[in-house]
């Protein structure tokens, strides 16, 4: 926030300070299910409750205060063998399964039944074994399929205080982006065989993606319509690019701008414009912006406000799910894009902001996430990386080094199909908000009895 958002370093410090407690309040809510229950019931009964509470209070992380970062289940999003359980239950499913193998281990205690000691550490140990035994079979490891190509961009715009000297003008942005666009690199493998297949190398590719990044461009301007209109045409091929929508003024006197992605067509005509519905806090808006009074006036430069609506882009027949950035992090959201008939998902994002923390490499992981959950390809143009294209299990089979100037033919296929995490979404968590709940009511009635 002071480094990228101007903040002076009292007020970034003190937000952070609020935003990690609230973060830990869902530890805490954790900690107080489990050690309530431990007065109630036996040791092994409530370790097998754990993983009930945990996915339960996972569920409230991304439905009550919507910060679902790096939920447990993320950890298993390159085990393809466990991965499998995402397109049943989403990611809720695999945090189940992770704090449930963690509550088999505990349950080796010496006041125990020896048998029970020895019977369910050792099941936490065939079951991780046989996990990392399948993840290396060949059915696993085959390369998906791929019938068409999109060209990504990646801008590499500097944000925040990694800018130096003046920053590029609109015109500039455009001409560079448009070469980028024209001329794409083509991944090979290892042994220089190009990733993509012969045949779709000389073929015209199906999409052309620009990243969501700081730049100029205003989803009204008729220069920049004209523009994008123009390199549609040449291309002969559909474009989606990020840009700012205004509509109107805000009580206070401010406009009301959103974050948007808009379609043009391969005859350079404008189509459809989706905007954003779930904006970054403190770097798009100020959630419950009272408890910060003492940013004063700091925090109303955040000048976006959320979308109304989801909606898919339909080009040349196909139909594209595109959420931008921060809304990957969502899996309940973005199940409705493939839900609405979308055969291809497009992440459009920018991750300069995370500066060189691990933070754009566990950005990269829950949109591979959303590829699993739904069995769709991701294909993502990132403004600084990591741009990838992303097959349905989850895996990248090609990508662009962070921090240059670039653009790749990324090569996915459509599909049609709908899993159940697609139809349901996260039914299986909801699942375990039953059960904890019972179990608490039925404690507290048990209590009262007692007393």
């Amino acid at each position: 926030m002071h480094t990228y958002g101007d903040l002076p370093k009292p007020a970034a410090y003190g937000i952070l300070l609020l935003f990690s407690l609230y973060v830990e309040l869902y530890h805490g809510l954790f900690g107080w299910c489990v050690g309530w229950l431990l007065k109630k019931w036996s040791h092994e009964a409530v370790l097998w409750l754990v993983p009930f509470v945990w996915v339960a209070v996972e569920l409230a992380r991304a439905r009550v205060t919507g910060f679902p970062w790096d939920l447990l289940g993320y950890t298993q999003v390159d085990n393809l063998t466990l991965s499998r359980i995402a397109p049943w239950t989403g990611v809720m499913g695999l945090s189940f399964v992770v704090a449930l193998v963690n509550s088999l281990w505990l349950m080796c205690r010496p006041e125990g039944k020896r048998w029970r000691a020895i019977l369910w550490p050792g099941v936490a140990v065939a079951f991780v074994l046989a996990a990392t035994v399948l993840s290396s079979h060949p059915l696993t490891t085959q390369r998906a399929e791929v019938e068409a190509t999109a060209v990504l961009v990646q801008e590499n715009l500097k944000v925040g205080a990694e800018l130096n000297g003046p920053p590029e003008t609109r015109d500039q942005m455009l001409r560079a982006f448009d070469e980028l666009s024209l001329h794409p690199s083509v991944p090979v493998l290892p042994g220089g065989e190009p990733v993509i297949p012969a045949a779709l190398l000389s073929a015209k590719p199906a999409i052309v993606a620009w990243p969501e990044a700081p730049t100029d461009f205003f989803d009204a301007d008729p220069e920049f319509r004209e523009s994008m209109g123009a390199l549609a045409t040449r291309m002969k091929t559909p474009v989606i690019v990020n840009d700012v929508a205004i509509a109107g003024r805000n009580p206070d006197g401010h406009f009301t701008e959103y974050n948007s992605a808009a379609l043009f067509h391969a005859d350079g005509k404008y189509g459809i414009r989706y905007d954003k519905m779930r904006l970054v806090p403190f770097g798009e808006y100020t959630p419950y912006k009272a408890l910060f009074f003492f940013a004063g006036h700091l925090l109303d430069n955040l000048p976006f406000v959320p979308g109304l609506e989801r909606k898919v882009f339909v080009a040349e027949g196909k139909r594209y799910g595109v959420f931008i950035c921060y809304e990957s992090i969502f899996g309940d959201d973005i199940r409705h894009f493939a839900g609405d008939g979308a055969q291809v998902l497009v992440n459009i994002s920018d991750d300069g902001w995370y500066g060189d923390s691990s933070a754009p490499w566990e950005h990269l992981d829950m949109v591979r996430m959303r590829a699993i959950e739904n069995d769709r390809w991701v294909v993502r143009a990132t403004n600084t990386g990591v741009t990838a294209s992303i097959d349905p299990f989850g895996r990248v089979t090609a990508t662009i080094p962070r921090h240059i100037r670039s653009s790749m033919l990324a090569g996915f296929s459509y599909r049609d199909s709908r899993t159940i995490y697609t139809r349901f979404g996260d039914w299986f968590a909801w699942v375990c908000v039953v059960v904890v709940a019972t179990v608490l009511l039925f404690g507290h009635v048990r209590k009262r009895e007692v007393h």
